[in-house]
C-alpha cells in the first residue's frame, strides 16, 4: 500500500511554509542590516589604519628633524623628547608580524549608546609635534570625507584633537569611552544613536537615513608606545537605500517566493481538492440513484481522503445492498401476505353471498379457513418483528452459560416429545450473548429441524470450545435425521421467506433471524454437507 500523507501533515507543512516566509525575510533583512554595519566598520578600520600610519610618519619626521645629539642620547631612537613619551602599550608587543582587526559589531546583540557627547576643553596643551603632524594630514582628511562621508578626528596621546574634519580642534575627547580605550592601546568600536533635524531623505538620495552611527577608534602605535589615536565615524548604509540598490535581486527573490506559493497551492489542490471533487461527484451519483463501483483514490491523495473514499465506497455498497434487500423483502412480504389475505377475502365473500344457504359443515369449514389464514398472518407478523429486532440487534455486555441454556432447552423440548441429544462440553461456557438472544437462535434451529423433519425427527447438538486466532468461540454442530436439503436449495436457505415447509407452518424467516443475531454478536452459521439430514455449524464468541 503506497504511503499517503495525512491532512494534518499537509496543513502543518503549509502553515510552516507560510510562517517561514515572513520570518525568513525578516531574518534575512536583519542579517543584511548587520552586514551593512560590519561592512561600514571594516571600511572605517581600513581608512583609520591608513590615516594613523600617515599621522605616525608625519610625527616621526617632525621628531627626526628636531632632534639633536644630546636629546637623542638621552631619549633613544629618533631623538624623541622624554617628556612626550606615553605609557608603554601591549598593542605592538605580540610576536606576530600581522595584527588584523576583524569587524565585531552586531546590530542584534550590540548595545546602542546615546549620541556622542560634545568635546570638552583640554586640560593640557597639545604637543607642538602633534599639532604639526595633524596640520599636515588635515587636507587629506577633508578630501577623504568628501568621498567617503566619514567623520575623522586625530588625537594626540593626551586625547586632544590635532586634526579633524569637524570643529573640535584643540578640544579633548577623553570623555568618550572609545577614546579612552584606544589611548590605552586597544581597538574600540561601538554604535551610537544618530540624531538629525533633517527630513528623511528619499530612497534615491546619497544622504543617510539610518538612525545609527558607527564609531571606530584605533590607537596609533610605534614600537610599543601609543602616540595618539584616530577616531572615525560614519552612518551605515540605510536598509531602504541598500534594498533600493539591489532592487533587481529583490525582484528575482520575490518572483521565486511567488513561485513557491504557487507550487504550494498547486500541490494542495492536487492532494486535497481533486480527490475531494471526485468524492463529491460519486456522492452526487449515489444521490441520483446510480450504482457506482468502488472509488479508487488518486495516488496523489492524502491519507484521510483515502480513508474517506473507502468509507464512501463501503457506504454506497451497503446502501445498494440494503436497497436491494428492502426491495426484495417488500416483494416477499407482499407475496406472503397476499396469499392468506386473498384466501380470507374470498372466503368472506362466499360467506356473505351464501351464508343462509350453506350447511353447518360448509360454514364451519370456511370459518376454519379464515382462522387458519389469520393464524398464518399472525405468525408471519410475529416472525417479521423477530427479524426486525435481529437486524437491529447489537452486542451488549451480557454473558450467559451456554451449556446451562442448552440443557434447559433440551429438557423443555423433550417434555414436548422432541428427541434432542446434547454432547460435548460439560463445564460452563460463558458466551458473549444475552440469554434471550441465545435461546432465540437455538430455538429457531430446533424449530427449523422440526418443521422440515416432522414430529419424529431426531436432533443431535454437539458443543465444544474452539481456539480462534483472535479469540475463543463456542461451536455448535446441530444435526437432524430428516430429509435434508437438496443441492439446488443449499444457496437459498438463508434467504428471507424461502422455505419448503410452508404447509407445516414454516415462514422462511427462522434461519434469517439466526443469521442476523449471530452477525450482530460477531458469530457465524454455515450449512455443512451431510449424507443424511441437515448439518448446521454455529459459532458464538466466548
Amino acid at each position: 500500500m503506497s504511503w499517503r500523507p495525512r491532512l494534518s501533515t499537509i496543513l502543518l507543512f503549509i502553515n510552516l511554509g507560510i510562517l517561514l516566509l515572513p520570518l525568513g525575510c525578516i531574518s534575512a533583512l536583519r542579517l543584511y542590516e548587520s552586514e551593512l554595519v560590519r561592512r561600514t566598520e571594516s571600511e572605517l578600520i581600513s581608512q583609520g589604519t591608513l590615516i594613523g600610519a600617515a599621522y605616525r610618519e608625519e610625527l616621526l619626521q617632525l621628531f627626526s628633524s628636531a632632534s639633536n645629539a644630546a636629546v637623542g642620547a638621552a631619549s633613544g631612537s629618533y631623538g624623541l623628547p622624554a617628556a612626550i613619551l606615553p605609557q608603554q602599550s601591549s598593542y605592538d608587543r605580540a610576536p606576530q608580524k600581522y595584527h588584523p582587526i576583524s569587524p565585531e559589531l552586531d546590530i542584534a546583540g550590540e548595545i546602542i549608546r546615546p549620541p556622542a557627547p560634545a568635546a570638552v576643553a583640554s586640560l593640557t596643551s597639545p604637543d607642538r609635534f602633534a599639532i604639526g603632524a595633524g596640520r599636515r594630514i588635515t587636507p587629506m582628511l577633508h578630501s577623504s570625507k568628501d568621498v567617503t562621508l566619514v567623520g575623522i578626528r586625530v588625537l594626540d596621546f593626551h586625547g586632544t584633537v590635532v586634526s579633524t574634519t569637524g570643529g573640535e580642534l584643540g578640544s579633548s575627547l577623553t570623555n568618550r569611552e572609545e577614546v579612552r580605550k584606544a589611548l590605552a592601546g586597544k581597538y574600540a568600536s561601538l554604535l551610537r544613536q544618530r540624531l538629525s533635524d533633517e527630513a528623511q531623505p528619499v530612497v534615491t538620495s546619497l544622504s543617510r537615513g539610518n538612525l545609527l552611527r558607527v564609531f571606530v577608534c584605533m590607537p596609533i602605535v610605534h614600537e610599543g608606545r601609543v602616540f595618539g589615536a584616530v577616531m572615525l565615524s560614519r552612518t551605515p548604509l540605510d536598509i531602504r537605500k541598500a534594498l533600493y540598490l539591489v532592487r533587481g535581486q529583490i525582484a528575482i527573490a520575490a518572483a521565486v517566493l511567488i513561485g513557491v506559493v504557487l507550487i504550494i497551492t498547486i500541490l494542495t489542490s492536487i492532494t486535497v481538492n481533486h480527490p475531494l471533487k471526485a468524492l463529491v461527484r460519486q456522492a452526487e451519483r449515489i444521490v441520483q440513484g446510480e450504482k457506482v463501483g468502488p472509488l479508487v483514490p488518486d495516488k496523489s491523495g492524502i491519507h484521510e481522503i483515502a480513508q474517506l473514499s473507502q468509507a464512501v465506497s463501503a457506504m454506497a455498497k451497503t446502501l445498494e445492498e440494503r436497497t436491494d434487500y428492502i426491495r426484495t423483502f417488500a416483494a416477499n412480504v407482499s407475496h406472503e401476505f397476499k396469499t392468506p389475505l386473498t384466501s380470507i377475502r374470498g372466503t368472506v365473500e362466499l360467506l356473505e353471498d351464501h351464508l343462509q344457504s350453506m350447511s353447518d359443515d360448509e360454514r364451519n369449514r370456511f370459518l376454519r379457513i379464515i382462522a387458519s389464514d389469520t393464524e398464518r398472518l399472525e405468525r408471519l407478523v410475529r416472525r417479521l418483528l423477530e427479524l426486525a429486532r435481529a437486524d437491529t440487534s447489537t452486542a451488549g455486555d451480557e454473558r450467559i452459560d451456554a451449556i446451562a441454556v442448552l440443557k434447559s432447552l433440551v429438557q423443555r423440548y423433550g417434555e414436548q416429545g422432541t428427541l434432542i441429544s446434547l454432547e460435548g462440553e460439560e463445564s460452563p461456557v460463558p458466551v458473549k450473548m444475552g440469554r434471550e438472544v441465545f435461546e432465540s437462535l437455538v430455538t429457531n434451529m430446533i424449530e427449523n429441524a422440526r418443521q422440515h423433519g416432522g414430529e419424529g425427527v431426531r436432533i443431535n447438538i454437539t458443543g465444544h470450545v474452539l481456539e480462534m486466532p483472535d479469540d475463543k468461540a463456542f461451536e455448535l454442530n446441530i444435526r437432524d435425521d430428516g430429509p435434508g436439503i437438496s443441492p439446488g436449495n443449499r444457496d437459498k436457505v438463508f434467504r428471507p421467506f424461502f422455505t419448503t415447509a410452508r404447509e407445516s407452518g414454516g415462514s422462511g424467516l427462522g434461519l434469517s433471524i439466526v443469521q442476523a443475531l449471530l452477525h450482530a454478536h460477531g458469530g457465524s452459521i454455515l450449512l455443512e454437507p451431510s449424507d443424511k439430514g441437515a448439518w448446521f455449524k454455529v459459532r458464538v464468541p466466548v
